[in-house]
């Protein structure tokens, strides 16, 4: 498992007791909003909806506010426009970083993003100067006591994933794309507990960071996330698990 994956499951066990559900929960309307303005309020035919949705109220997004955010997508209620962005730049030690953004102030998200990779020992890189470094793919993380490893392997197989791997206490699936929906419906309708299960953007190869290097990438990762403007990112650093665990 790449370190952005372990790092998206242990801070996923810590969810409970985050202070920034409020934060987390403005993200997912937002992405909603947009995926809605773009395609459509029809689920079955907007694929990026539907993951937004299914992604929202697996962390208990109530149900109405789902609703009025892909209203206010649509039209049929006021709402702010966003404009999508993704900024590319690096981390300590060289780490690929890169960054979705979904904001309604271009200028003021530019300005943060690079105020926070400065500080943090990072910098902003050219359009396209890490993107090569990572895949789009879809990304499942199943808790591993909620079903046979082999019946899962052969559940996600046989629905058009490419990989599963067996971690400590969860089983991690890679799929393209175009099949992540079936895989995730497959396992889904297997009885399996999904904890996470979203398309992400997966580095080919990574960059160990050790130490304080390790730490402050960290640190830059948590400001990263923390921006209002920031809707994912993505970082190609290899990290020890105790570290990442200490840090979460």
């Amino acid at each position: 498992m790449s370190g952005h994956s372990k790092w998206s499951s242990i801070k996923h066990r810590k969810a409970a007791v985050d202070a920034k559900r409020g934060k987390l929960f403005s993200k997912l309307i937002k992405e909603i909003t947009v995926a809605a303005r773009i395609a459509g309020a029809d689920t079955q035919i907007n694929p990026r909806l539907r993951a937004a949705v299914l992604v929202a109220k697996s962390k208990n997004v109530p149900n109405d506010t789902i609703d009025k955010a892909i209203l206010r997508g649509t039209g049929e209620l006021d709402g702010v426009d966003y404009e999508e962005i993704v900024y590319e730049g690096y981390g300590p030690g060289g780490v690929a970083i890169m960054i979705d953004v979904l904001t309604d102030n271009k200028n003021r998200a530019i300005a943060d993003v690079r105020h926070i990779l400065s500080k943090h020992g990072g910098n902003m890189g050219e359009p396209g100067s890490v993107s090569w470094l990572f895949d789009k793919r879809g990304w499942m993380i199943v808790e591993k006591d909620s079903i046979d490893e082999d019946e899962l392997f052969m559940i996600a197989l046989d629905s058009g994933a490419e990989d599963m791997t067996v971690q400590d206490e969860n089983l991690e699936i890679i799929t393209s794309p175009e099949n992540f929906e079936d895989v995730r419906k497959a396992v889904e309708e297997s009885g399996a507990t999904t904890i996470e299960a979203e398309l992400t953007m997966l580095p080919q190869s990574t960059v160990k960071a050790e130490g304080k290097e390790a730490e402050r990438m960290l640190r830059l990762m948590e400001a990263l996330e923390d921006s209002d403007d920031v809707q994912k990112v993505y970082a190609n650093f290899d990290i020890a698990d105790d570290i990442l665990e200490a840090a979460a």
